[in-house]
């Protein structure tokens, strides 16, 4: 029978050189070594195996194994093969001392950074059995390239939970999935950009790497001012060349609080008139605690409105499952952005949630963090009120973080309080626009952040800092 290459076993890349074939492959292989190219431990393919790959005789491998054995690069027992010897190394070989680096900084004990759900809580075992579910049932060609706007298994699903859940106005030709918000925000900037806009604004606070983003699609990003009620959409109508503004309309981050009825209806007036476009960014919006859930904007004009969700608030960032609702026209503009690209959001993942949305298990767990998130919402309210009266607690009717305002003056103080006890905690600042006016001291505190676990010494923490 002929030997067939396809089936040696591991295969072996060595630069066998001269014309002994044994002297040749046994330098080659101390090479490989010494090299670190095979690490100790690594087996070898049998030496019948690497005969035919090598197309020399079988006797000429085994001695030159069986030298290396003897030399001590490598080791041989009966049914565990031929392994690279755990110190192969020859004596005499010269020790080099690591550079040294610094110090790095120690792992803070406590987090409570906001933007991050509990990680702890992902539902391994439902996610599972929908992940099972749903590559039995797959067709074939799902394990292809695809379509760019995503499986349309899952934009079927998105479209009807978003338009349950959060009013949105959506068909699944519209959707194109995205490996996260920015890589969805990334795709706009660049067909934004191709169709002539010169600037999308902004708000006075918020994430800077979503400005980075639409300013690396070549757009200035001019941020709108911010009062007590919110952000003040009527200065884009003196902003020249803006084609689109990002807000957070259903839950301002990271100030807390909804934008009123009267500026949502006039930002969607503003898109209507210069033909702009409202970005908005819904992070966290099945997250309301004492209120009724704020419908999206994108319910109020969806050929004005580019709707992005995302599940890495409610179910972990890790998937990388995002999703935008585009307006007729731009759908296909994006879908071309993204396919010039790749695709990126993996089929089998995206088969996967939309099993998860489908069978209910989506809403049952949203419910459950719901509840969970609101408990440790209320307990740190309570703890801020008993350990410090003078800080406010604000923007907790939704959402995963609370904004602690803090006296004058002691902004800088507490946050150095917070490294020497471990806790890493953000201020407001942190999050302004450079020509942003300054808001009052305050501290950005992400309570879903913790575990079940870790919540409590988390409270603790930063109930001991608190002027």
């Amino acid at each position: 029978m002929a030997n067939d290459w396809a089936a040696f076993g591991a295969d072996l890349h060595l630069e066998l050189r001269g014309t002994r074939l044994r002297a040749g492959l046994m330098d080659a292989l101390r090479e490989a070594v010494r090299s670190g190219r095979l690490a100790a431990g690594t087996r070898l393919p049998s030496s019948r195996s690497l005969a035919a790959d090598l197309g020399t005789a079988r006797n000429t491998v085994a001695d030159a194994y069986a030298e290396l054995v003897a030399e001590g690069w490598l080791t041989a027992r009966q049914g565990s093969g031929t392994r690279v010897a755990g110190r192969a190394e020859p004596r005499d070989r010269p020790r080099h001392r690591p550079p040294t680096t610094p110090p790095a900084r120690a792992t803070p004990t406590h987090n409570l950074k906001a933007g991050t759900p509990d990680l702890a809580s992902f539902p391994r075992a439902d996610w599972l059995k929908a992940y099972r579910r749903a590559i039995t049932a797959a067709p074939d060609e799902a394990f292809g390239y695809g379509d760019p706007r995503g499986r349309p298994e899952l934009r079927a699903a998105l479209a009807e939970y978003l338009a349950r859940a959060r009013g949105v106005h959506a068909r699944p030709g519209r959707i194109v999935v995205c490996a996260g918000f920015v890589h969805g925000l990334t795709l706009i900037g660049r067909v934004l950009r191709d169709r002539g806009a010169r600037a999308a604004a902004v708000e006075s606070y918020g994430l800077k790497v979503h400005a980075d983003v639409l300013a690396g699609a070549g757009l200035t990003t001019p941020p709108l001012p911010f009062d007590e009620r919110g952000t003040v959409v009527e200065e884009l109508s003196s902003l020249a060349g803006c084609g689109a503004v990002l807000m957070t309309a259903a839950h301002q981050f990271p100030l807390g609080g909804a934008l009123p009825p009267d500026r949502r209806a006039a930002v969607v007036d503003w898109a209507r008139a210069s033909g702009g476009l409202v970005l908005e960014d819904d992070y966290d919006g099945e997250f309301r605690y004492d209120r009724q859930p704020v419908g999206a904007l994108q319910g109020l004009d969806p050929e004005r409105v580019v709707y992005l969700g995302t599940a890495s608030k409610s179910l972990a960032p890790g998937l990388r499952l995002a999703w935008m609702v585009l307006p007729e026209g731009l759908a296909d503009e994006v879908a071309a952005a993204k396919g010039a690209v790749d695709w990126v959001s993996g089929a089998t993942d995206q088969l996967a949630f939309a099993e998860f949305l489908r069978s209910g298990a989506y809403d049952r767990h949203v419910r459950a963090m719901r509840l969970r998130y609101r408990r440790r919402r209320d307990q740190l309210v309570a703890a801020v009120a008993a350990h410090a009266p003078e800080t406010r607690v604000g923007g907790i009717a939704a959402g995963l973080h609370a904004v602690l305002t803090l006296p004058p003056g002691t902004e800088g103080p507490t946050l150095r309080a917070a490294a020497r006890h471990g806790l890493a905690v953000q201020s407001v600042s942190h999050y302004r626009r450079p020509t942003a006016l300054p808001a009052p001291p305050a501290l950005v505190v992400g309570y879903a952040t913790p575990s079940d676990s870790a919540w409590p010494g988390a409270l603790e923490a930063l109930c001991r800092v608190l002027p």
